[in-house]
């Protein structure tokens, strides 16, 4: 018996469908809905800053629930974000510029959709700001969350750039 190329593709689209949104720092994850919607919870640690912990929780969509809506390959933008200072704060060569770095980044589609985490740095009031976002190259979107993390009388170690 041969495959025919249709369920080669199917085959191929369940098994990227499968790979989205995996992440192993995934600390929790919960069926909203009876047709296996999910939230999921993930631990995030900045790159360059020690100490801190973001938890992000997004939509996970099931199977019956994209069969039904036939969009199989994107969840949605929507996303929560919590930071919490979780040990002695260090912080490495950050980026100190208005528009901060990126500090995590996950696809939401199986091609354009991406849902991101970025890191600024509000110097005169001494705060660590993380925005989570999803961005599309053509339409942005304007769901969006916030953390921050006040530095003022914390004991913080900067470290200097190599």
């Amino acid at each position: 018996m041969t495959k025919t190329p249709a369920r080669f593709i199917a085959l191929f689209a369940l098994g990227a469908l499968a790979a989205c949104g995996r992440g192993e720092s995934e600390v929790g994850e919960f069926k909203n809905d009876w047709v296996g919607n999910e939230i999921k919870v993930e631990a995030l640690s900045d790159p360059k800053v020690e100490g801190v912990t973001c938890h992000l929780s997004h939509f996970d969509r099931g199977f019956w629930d994209r069969v039904a809506k036939g969009n199989w390959f994107e969840d949605p933008s929507n996303a929560s974000i919590a930071c919490r200072q979780t040990g002695p704060i260090v912080i490495g060569d950050i980026d100190m510029g208005k528009d901060g770095e990126e500090v995590f980044s996950q696809r939401i589609s199986l091609v354009f959709k991406s849902m991101a985490v970025r890191r600024i740095y509000d110097q005169k009031n001494d705060t660590l700001i993380y925005v989570a976002f999803s961005r599309r190259p053509v339409e942005g979107s304007a769901k969006m969350a916030i953390s921050t993390i006040a530095l003022y009388g914390q004991d913080v170690t900067r470290q200097e750039a190599e």
